[in-house]
């Protein structure tokens, strides 16, 4: 098929699946005498593949280890374990995003907790010093590791 019907089926750009042609995730395409591309009707399969990927968090060059040049090549072991990976990825990010909007959460919490006698200003230095403090707290220990102690002195 040529590159509009390819668009047309998929909901791709032509400049998209030349795109994903030019950087070898998208194989098998030929080109016929007068210079047009011809893609097989597995490129309907491997387009839509990528694009779920994409969706799903992966990025290209992941997806370029990923898939095969042809879908019947494709190692089961192989696969579900790159898509294990892929999952606790996600996992460890959603677990920094749950801290993050925490902090957020009680930064708000902390700002709007503004005693009625002071201004905005020293609101923002009372806030920021507890925040320092807390930061402080979970930073342990400064840099190089241990703590001296009366003995290492």
């Amino acid at each position: 098929m040529k590159i509009g019907e390819l668009a047309q089926r998929t909901g791709l750009a032509p400049s998209r699946i030349r795109f994903y042609e030019r950087i070898g995730l998208l194989k098998s395409v030929e080109r016929e005498p007068n210079g047009y591309r011809t893609y097989p009707s597995d490129a309907v399969l491997m387009l839509n593949l990528i694009s779920a990927a994409q969706q799903a968090g992966f990025s290209l060059d992941e997806l370029r280890a990923l898939l095969p040049p042809d879908l019947a090549e494709w190692e089961h072991g192989a696969l579900v374990g790159t898509l294990r990976k892929k999952v606790q990825d996600i996992e460890a990010m959603q677990a920094r995003l749950a801290q993050g909007r925490a902090h957020i959460l009680a930064l708000i919490g902390e700002i709007e907790a503004k005693p009625p006698e002071i201004d905005c200003a020293t609101n923002a230095k009372r806030v920021l010093s507890k925040v320092g403090q807390a930061v402080g707290k979970e930073a342990g220990p400064a840099r190089g590791g241990r703590r001296r102690t009366a003995r290492s002195r």
